[in-house]
């Protein structure tokens, strides 16, 4: 008989209690319109949504505090 090797994948579960562990989720409320416009800017450079959230943040903590 020929051994075969089982695939093994990563959970959903794995992966979910991870992410609950390491990250917090922020929202946001915005105008329809400005939502639909930075999605579809997003999809037009190629820029993940969360990347353009994430700079934003890192922008806002990184200025001294007036």
């Amino acid at each position: 008989m020929t051994e075969t090797k089982r695939k093994t994948h990563t959970s959903t579960a794995v992966k979910r209690r991870y992410n609950e562990k390491v990250y917090t989720q922020i929202s946001v409320s915005v105008p329809k319109e400005m939502a639909a416009a930075f999605k579809a800017k997003c999809l037009k450079t190629g820029i993940p949504q969360a990347q353009v959230i994430k700079a934003a943040i890192e922008k806002f903590l990184a200025e001294k505090a007036k």
